[in-house]
């Protein structure tokens, strides 16, 4: 049976590298993989949260994403796209649909700051993009500077990484992950 992954963003500011270099890594290795947006209209990347980079057609919404048909929940990250994201219910009824059903979540650089809103970062040992540090541990998570990390407090794994060069590492524990 073929693996499905799950990558949620919103429709500005996400960090380019991180939506597609981890997506097109895990069609290459027959993992089918939906990205769904806040809106059915075109994703602005961006590269270092500062220049415009690709935009990218979404395959769905966060509204009609079903997410018990999924294995593995991947949040990009780019500023813009965590922010806006945070404030979205869909995207908080997605992640708890996940960690209530001790399915993986994976989150790069900015990513980890949706857990927060959606309430599921308490306890959790993770990293992030070093600027959302004491945001994250204000929200009661332990933070680790690490190029991957896979925590499963609460029962329910979570693989973080800091940036665009942990790209690589964080391939490769998203696959692991789902090799399970």
């Amino acid at each position: 049976m073929t693996k499905k992954a799950l990558f949620i963003t919103s429709n500005i500011g996400v960090e380019q590298d991180e939506l597609i270099k981890p997506l097109e890594f895990l069609q290459s290795k027959g993992i089918e993989v939906i990205h769904a947006a806040e809106e059915q209209k075109d994703v602005q990347t961006v590269k270092s949260d500062k220049e415009h980079a690709m935009a990218y057609t979404p395959q769905t919404t966060l509204a009609k994403v079903s997410p018990e048909d999924y294995d593995i929940l991947v949040i990009p990250g780019g500023t813009v796209n965590a922010d806006t994201l945070r404030l979205n219910e869909n995207a908080h009824k997605i992640i708890q649909h996940f960690t209530d059903n001790a399915k993986p979540v994976a989150a790069i650089c900015h990513g980890p700051w949706t857990l927060i809103n959606a309430q599921r970062i308490k306890d959790k040992n993770l990293t992030s993009y070093k600027s959302i540090r004491l945001d994250l541990e204000n929200a009661g998570a332990k933070w680790v500077d690490e190029e991957v990390h896979r925590c499963n407090t609460n029962n329910w794994p979570l693989i973080t990484s800091r940036s665009p060069d942990d790209i690589p590492a964080f391939n490769q524990a998203i696959l692991q992950e789902l090799d399970h």
